[in-house]
């Protein structure tokens, strides 16, 4: 006689079965606290984005957001801080790169590449640190009427772009929008 194979399941095969889903189930149940872990809390996600209301930010005025734990300058520059931004060459920069978020990584210093942009070239947000060592800088101040970093002399101009000192880089710019006239997104 030949041996035939069977199709019928066992009590055995049920248990085997059985066992296994246990088994998966209790090791994703013990690995999900591990990866739930991983990621960022309530708090981190609100910082990811901010929206700030520059409304009463007149010509000439700034005002100093957080975001993200760092300070955010955001400045509406005036008609000649503007005109001084534009008049500088960019062969006489220390960084000839913008440092904007919102544009190509190559983008040059040019004024309006560290502003706004077309139509909002009052309105300059930057993130208010040295490039040298970290410190925040005091605003207009400085040998170019932008920001100065007492700590080791690092001197801004009106565009935030570094001209004198030893910090290597101008203040970067973050990623940011205006969603109305009056509100301006950060992140």
């Amino acid at each position: 006689m030949s041996a035939t194979h069977s199709t019928e399941h066992t009590r055995r095969d049920f248990l085997y079965v059985a066992t296994g889903v246990a088994g998966a189930v209790g090791a994703a149940g013990a690995i999900w606290p591990f990866i739930d872990q991983m990621r960022p809390d309530a708090s981190t996600r609100a910082l990811a984005s901010i929206q700030v209301d520059v409304s009463a930010v007149e010509p000439g005025m700034s005002l100093t957001v957080k975001w993200r734990g760092q300070p955010v300058f955001i400045r509406n520059r005036t008609e000649q801080e503007i005109e001084a931004a534009r008049q500088v060459a960019l062969e006489d920069l220390k960084d000839p790169i913008a440092r904007n978020d919102n544009l190509p990584a190559d983008a040059p210093a040019t004024d309006i590449d560290r502003s706004a942009g077309e139509g909002r070239e009052n309105w300059l947000v930057m993130i208010g640190i040295c490039t040298h060592l970290g410190c925040v800088p005091l605003g207009q101040a400085g040998d170019f009427g932008g920001w100065f970093c007492p700590c080791h002399g690092s001197h801004y101009d009106t565009a935030g772009r570094v001209r004198k000192g030893p910090a290597p880089e101008n203040m970067a710019v973050p990623t940011f929008e205006f969603i109305s006239d009056t509100v301006v997104q950060i992140g």
